[in-house]
């Protein structure tokens, strides 16, 4: 820990900031946590508004000023860090078609299990088909295939996932 405390340090005198080192040493904060930290953290810390903004400003130019100091953290400590990648994610938007004109007829609670019902059923073909439900909206659900994880077929899933669910609507 020592080692990444000095690069702070030097980090932090090179921002004309170096009166901070020892706030930054005390709370553990090394190169690693920097792309971490939040206007509030800085905050708690004590450090005036302009200077939080300069470190956040050192810290969003690409890392320009921090990138020696975290290759020199990484290699010092062996860490691996992973390489972004571009993902394509298809998204399915799922509706059940005439839910406006049932919640006329139907007592709220009724409704409610229907719509229960149906977001069951979407779930469980959504699941089959490796797709992953990130919302509920009323009798909508949004669905994404290629996240979390990818595969070569998503749009194709996503395609018979939604041919899967006109389906299983019908027979419900």
């Amino acid at each position: 820990m020592g080692r990444s405390v000095e690069q702070i340090a030097d980090w932090l005198a090179k921002l004309g900031l170096g009166q901070y080192a020892k706030v930054f040493a005390d709370n553990d904060i090394d190169v690693s946590v920097l792309p971490h930290l939040r206007d509030k953290d800085l905050k708690d810390l004590g450090i005036s508004l302009g200077h939080r903004r300069k470190i956040f400003a050192a810290i969003n130019e690409g890392f320009a000023a921090v990138q020696p100091l975290a290759e020199a953290d990484r290699a010092e400590e062996h860490v691996i860090q992973e390489t972004p990648e571009r993902r394509y994610v298809t998204v399915l938007f799922s509706d059940l078609v005439g839910s406006t004109a049932l919640s006329t007829r139907l007592d709220p609670e009724d409704l409610r299990d229907v719509i229960a019902i149906y977001q069951r059923c979407v779930e469980e073909t959504v699941r089959r088909f490796d797709g992953f439900v990130a919302k509920f909206l009323g009798d909508g659900v949004l669905v994404y295939f290629g996240y979390p994880e990818a595969h070569e077929d998503d749009p194709e899933r996503a395609v018979r996932a939604g041919l899967e669910l006109v389906a299983a609507v019908k027979g419900l």
